[in-house]
Order: C-alpha cells, then sequence, then structure tokens
C-alpha cells in the first residue's frame, strides 16, 4: 500500500511538471513571436522588456552585439526586416532555461544597401528570470539563398 501511495505522488508530480513545461513552452513561443514581429515593426521599448541585460547577439555574418546595441540596430534601421517568416521552429525547456532553433527567412533593406533576403538557421537561449522569459543569447548562421 506504501508503494502504492508513493508511485501515486510520483504521477502527480509528474503530470505537474509537464503541465508547468507546457506552459512554458507556450511562452516562450508567444516570446519568440513577438521578438519576430518587433525585428519587423521596431520598438525599443518593446525589445528592452524582451531582451536580458547580459544579451549576447550573434548575427550570421560573426558580429557580436550587446543588449543596447542590439537594439538601436534594429530601431534605427541599420538591420532592416520588411518581412520575417520563422519556421520548423522547436523548443526545448531546461529548469529556467529555454533552447529555440528556427529556420528565418527575411525580407530585408538595411540602412545604406539594396533590398535583399536572408536565410538562417538561428539558436536562441531563453532564460526565465523573475517569472519572465528573456532572450539571453541568439546566433545565427547563413544558409545559401
Amino acid at each position: 500500500m506504501k508503494n502504492l501511495f508513493s508511485l501515486l505522488i510520483l504521477f502527480m508530480m509528474s503530470i505537474n511538471v509537464v503541465q508547468a513545461q507546457g506552459k512554458d513552452e507556450a511562452a516562450v513561443a508567444s516570446a519568440v513571436e513577438l521578438l519576430r514581429k518587433t525585428m519587423v515593426s521596431p520598438d525599443a521599448k518593446v525589445f528592452d522588456g524582451l531582451i536580458s541585460e547580459s544579451l549576447s547577439y550573434g548575427h550570421s555574418l560573426g558580429l557580436v552585439e550587446d543588449k543596447k546595441t542590439c537594439i538601436e540596430s534594429m530601431v534605427t534601421g541599420k538591420y532592416k526586416f520588411t518581412s520575417l517568416e520563422l519556421s520548423q521552429q522547436t523548443i526545448q525547456i531546461v529548469e529556467n532555461t529555454a533552447i529555440v532553433r528556427h529556420d528565418f527567412f527575411a525580407h530585408t533593406h538595411d540602412a545604406g544597401k539594396d533590398p535583399g533576403t536572408v536565410k538562417l538557421k538561428v539558436l536562441q537561449i531563453w532564460q526565465k528570470q523573475k517569472g519572465k522569459w528573456l532572450l539571453l543569447a541568439r546566433q545565427a548562421v547563413r544558409l545559401p539563398n
């Protein structure tokens, strides 16, 4: 009887973990989507609320930006996305960290450049800080167009 009770408790605990993980996964997916939308329609306040103070934002050509520089680059049009689609997204939650991978296809019109397209594989690391998922790191790898 004691073993049955222990198994029941373990089962109930595992259900709670799965439910919590499902909520976290949905919250991370929402944060990723808000980031995508904000990259197309830049808003410094929205970026600020999505990005960790410790951000390491790696571009596909090797440039790495911190939070301040990343937001400035997006808001000023240094990097301008006229459209942006994410596909093949996966999210893996490990405690208070989320590992997000997706394919990234965008139409661009960066400052001083002709319009173009970019096709990337992206890895994002999100961290739950004070109950909120924030982008901690991002690295992209360019794919042939």
